[in-house]
């Protein structure tokens, strides 16, 4: 198809064959739609909740789970598998949940098309479905309409467009019909003569010949771009692979090695697969999923307070990977609200108006040649200032409407609006003024003239001396060339003076310092009258009196400049993509601090005549783009993806929504933003706020240093489990603890405390930091270290508390009867219990106890060699309180470990306390109480095979697991005045 903003409009029915008061037929309708389809968007399938579900058993760490699930249950172990299925349908369904509320953004894109437009057809005016649409088809389009499709304008009628979902333009655009000029490429917002699908119409009518329908649109080719978009994984969940094949493939070796080094010692298969099962159930880490997400559902609550609402769990963390942020500018960056920020008056000061958006609350302060401050204005005392505010209030047809919640809305032209709202600064409204000096005629705006004129009476004698006397006035209002070329003279504040040449050309150089500074520029003019005109025409708008300039800026939110500052602080760099003209976009981000004085903003028209080399080389020193298409944001973030950037892209537009998917982690406006957008992004903005996303930033770095304090405690306890089961065996000991005991451990005493570090405030210097590179290991900054010396020193003191366990009851844990057998029946029932030490024991020789021992069978009649954890029933029974003891101290252990983690590298338990972080001194009491609950609750000492063991049992299992803190306390005291040099460094 040919560029139908080239062609005149003659030209462009030709192409299509239709007949511009005819339209086409029926027949030719239907022979074009079997040809080009429907003009309707395709929608992404709804995901049921049952696939989300299913998504969560991926996890490698949760396969291991439901293997050695199923190889308990083929050997009996029922209350090892009920505990492990329970583990893995929790996380499932937590990380489900989480997910669950994820919209589609093809289906927010296809509610994006008009159900019913007007059409000419067959000559005669009707409605159609939209969907019906084909090329060639002429549609009229009115004020309110959505535009339906693609179109090449052919008539209109001060028509204007607001098309900034699309652009990112944040103004409406008038509309022509005369075609383009040029040869190069033409930005979306500057093919004036073209209506896109899902624009609306502001202003105006008009009427369009149909060039795209369906995915030939622009829309249409986002939605394309949407569909072409894969899911990639994030930092969070590579690392995570990473350590689960890790640990799996560091399973499987110790598992092997045990069960084969346990045959080839004589013990039962059985037995060596139970202790199989328990030393992969101690590889893994089954809380490090659930306390994962539980700890990045947490970290998303925190983000909903700082107006940040996560849709997708992992971009918690991946926001504090964060390198670049791709912004757009309009509503992102700036308020999208246009606001009178500048006047300047013929013989008067230049004067500085403030007040952000739509708020009429402000100042009129004069300014020094330079720009810089001079006084305050008092409109009411400043007769050219109040002549000037009155003219162009009343050359306006829009008003402003307060909504329920406070807030002010413009109805109407949102340049006008910018008019209104300075007037209200003074307290004056359109409507108040009207009372005094009513409208009696006006002369539309037209694309043609770029005017607007309106006549007012004016019966108040003070009112008409500000207007030389007049009791009939014309305001016009309009492009600012206009003006001063239709202008006779100006009104400085002793009266109206000739207007010459040269003080034109002065006028002419005011306005194009003032369009290079990103302001869009209106003159206002009045001219006296006689009396009031029958009928307006063009050329009343002449020998006009020129009262000033207007500078409308849609201006940054005061909140993104420092939010660009604290970014630049933390090593991350913000990069403008904007569809808006490339002064405006200049001056925002010089004025944001985006970009320098002077710094070159790149157009879409640029990127298209790089090479990729050429493209690579101008993103590295390049911040701000503008006047750039969808297409080209998607290449600019694929780009920096490339160079090894984690990258954040900003947005609220349809036209942003594929670069947000494309993006590691997209974040879109929750207020001003399509459904489309907020469809495609992991990251949802409720306030608009830029500074938000650097709030969001540091809570997700946050998180990452929480994590590695999971990774950092789960790993060291899970190695230490798997070092205590491994050691024991290969040496000789029996199994030191049970599987149901280390699930126990892995989900309890190890799940709450990490938890509660999923509550630790941020760092001192979060900020200050640069961003993790996006290939640094979960184990880097000295963690892998402190993994490997802490599990040995966990699995050091478990396992001498598990020989003095023996020991303690003069027992031996390297002879197979434990030498029993050299115990009176009055100790033996101290250690097995009264009513399971035999009533004959005293009776028999030390042979005959030795021989009952090696070949009794259980209580329950099986074997010997089928109980877990022994050969024998006396024998399993004397191992519950030396086991007891173990189990005791890896578990408060681990509690010891997670307070000196709690307090950090640096900095001792003893300065800290739980002052920062009461939620974990919850977690470390309620997981010592349940602890002590399965040691001493009949029912719970069933389940987990445990022993009451004594008072003096319990402290010395206290003292020895608190050797834990104290050999890291000394390791902080001992690293100190390292970690304070490379700090300062």
């Amino acid at each position: 198809m040919p560029d139908f903003y080239r062609l005149d409009a003659e030209t462009a029915l030709s192409e299509l064959k239709t007949d511009p008061k005819r339209g086409l037929s029926e027949d030719e309708i239907t022979r074009r739609r079997a040809d080009v389809g429907a003009n309707s968007l395709p929608v992404g399938e709804e995901v049921s909740v049952f696939a989300l579900i299913l998504a969560q058993f991926k996890n490698i760490m949760v396969i291991i789970l439901i293997v050695a699930a199923v190889i308990s249950f083929f050997l009996g172990d029922l209350k090892d598998v009920l505990v492990i299925l329970a583990i893995v349908i929790a996380n499932a369904l937590l990380g489900a949940y989480q997910e669950f509320r994820a919209e589609q953004a093809l289906a927010a894109l296809g509610a994006m098309q008009v159900p019913q437009v007007r059409v000419r057809r067959d000559g005669e005016v009707g409605t159609a479905s939209a969907n019906d649409l084909v090329p060639g088809d002429i549609v009229l389009l009115g004020e309110g309409d959505r535009v339906p499709a693609d179109g090449r304008l052919i008539i209109v009628a001060n028509l204007q467009i607001e098309e900034a979902a699309l652009t990112g333009e944040s103004q409406a655009v008038e509309k022509i019909v005369d075609p383009i000029a040029g040869t190069g490429s033409v930005a979306l917002g500057d093919r004036r003569n073209m209506a896109f699908m899902g624009t609306s119409i502001t202003y105006g009518r008009g009427e369009m010949l149909v060039t795209g329908t369906g995915l030939k649109t622009e829309i249409g080719k986002i939605a394309s771009l949407l569909m072409g978009v894969e899911e990639s994984q994030t930092p969070l969940q590579r690392r995570l692979d990473q350590l689960s094949l890790t640990l799996v493939r560091a399973a499987i070796v110790v598992v092997v090695i045990v069960f084969i080094v346990g045959v080839l010692r004589g013990n039962a298969v059985e037995e060596m697969l139970i202790t199989s099962i328990s030393l992969a159930v101690a590889a893994v880490p089954e809380g490090l999923p659930a306390v994962i997400t539980i700890s990045l559902s947490l970290g998303a609550a925190r983000m909903v307070n700082r107006n940040a609402l996560i849709r997708r769990l992992p971009a918690v963390e991946t926001l504090g990977s964060v390198t670049v942020i791709c912004s757009d500018k309009t509503g992102t960056l700036t308020k999208n609200q246009m606001t009178a920020t500048l006047f300047s008056l013929p013989g008067h000061d230049d004067v500085k108006v403030t007040g952000v958006g739509y708020s009429p609350t402000g100042e009129f302060i004069s300014t020094q040649d330079d720009g810089t401050d001079k006084t305050p204005i008092d409109p009411m005392t400043d007769p050219s200032l109040g002549r000037f505010l009155k003219a162009m209030a009343l050359a306006t047809d829009a008003h402003l409407n307060t909504k329920d919640d406070g807030t002010v809305e413009v109805v109407g032209d949102t340049t006008e609006g910018a008019l209104v709202v300075a007037a209200q600064k003074v307290g004056w409204t359109r409507e108040m003024l009207e009372q005094s000096m009513p409208r009696v005629a006006e002369l539309p705006f037209s694309s043609e003239r770029k005017a607007m004129s309106t006549v007012h009476t004016v019966a108040a004698a003070d009112i008409r001396a500000q207007f030389g006397g007049a009791t009939t006035i014309m305001i016009t209002k309009g492009a600012p060339d206009r003006l001063i070329e239709w202008a006779s003279q100006e009104h400085v504040p002793d009266g109206a003076r000739p207007l010459s040449d040269a003080r034109r050309a002065i006028w002419q150089k005011e306005v194009d310092e003032l369009a290079s500074k990103g302001l869009r520029i209106l003159g206002v003019a009045y001219r006296p009258l006689e009396s009031v005109p029958k009928s307006m025409k063009p050329e009343d708008e002449r020998n006009l009196i020129l009262l000033g300039l207007i500078g409308i800026l849609d201006p940054a939110r005061p909140e993104a400049r420092l939010a660009v500052q604290t970014a630049r602080e933390a090593g991350i760099r913000a990069i403008m993509i904007t569809g808006d003209h490339a002064l405006t976009a200049g001056a925002i981000a010089t004025d944001l601090g985006i970009i320098n004085q002077g710094d070159r903003v790149m157009t879409g028209a640029d990127l298209d005549a790089m090479n990729e080399t050429e493209l690579d080389a101008l993103v590295r020193r390049t911040n701000a783009f503008a006047r750039v298409s969808p297409e080209h944001k998607m290449r600019l973030v694929q780009v920096l993806q490339k160079q090894g950037q984690i990258v954040a892209m900003t947005g609220d537009g349809v036209n942003d929504a594929p670069a947000l998917k494309q993006a590691d982690i997209g974040v879109a406006m929750g207020i001003t933003g399509t459904e489309v957008s907020k469809g495609a992004s992991d990251m949802v903005l409720t306030d608009d706020n830029f500074a938000s996303i650097v709030a969001a930033v540091e809570e997700g770095r946050t998180i990452y240093d929480n994590l590695r304090k999971f990774v950092l405690f789960l790993l060291s306890s899970n190695i230490g489990e798997i070092l205590v089961m491994f050691v024991g065996i290969l040496i000789g000991l029996p199994i030191p603890m049970l599987a149901i005991q280390i699930l126990w451990i892995n989900l309890v005493t190890d799940g709450l405390p990490a938890i509660a570090l999923g509550f630790e405030p941020s760092e001192p210097g979060t900020m200050k930091r640069p961003p993790r590179s996006k290939d640094e290991s979960i184990f880097a900054q000295g963690v892998g270290r402190k993994i490997v010396v802490r599990s040995i020193l966990l699995a050091t003191l478990t396992l001498i508390a598990f020989v003095i366990g023996f020991a303690w009851h003069k027992l031996d844990p390297f002879n197979p009867t434990l030498n029993l057998e050299a115990l009176d029946r009055s100790a033996l029932a101290s250690v097995v219990g009264v009513d399971m030490a035999p009533e004959d024991w005293d009776t028999l020789t030390v042979e005959e106890r030795r021989a009952l021992l090696m070949n009794a069978t259980t209580s329950e009649g099986a074997p010997a060699g089928e109980g877990e954890g022994s050969n024998n029933e006396l024998v399993g029974a004397a191992e519950r309180i030396p086991r007891t003891i173990a189990f005791t101290v890896l578990a408060l252990g681990q509690l010891f470990h997670v307070l000196a983690i709690h307090a950090g590298d640096t900095r001792s338990f003893f300065q800290v306390g739980f002052t920062s972080n009461q939620f974990l001194l919850f977690a470390v009491v309620l997981t010592l109480l349940l602890q002590l609950a399965v040691i001493y609750l009949p029912f719970m000492q069933t389940i987990f095979e445990t022993y009451p063991i004594g008072i003096v049992e319990l402290a010395l299992s206290v003292l020895i697991a608190s050797l834990v803190l104290v050999a890291i306390e000394i390791e902080k005291l001992v690293m100190r005045p390292r970690g304070v040099a490379a700090a300062a460094a």
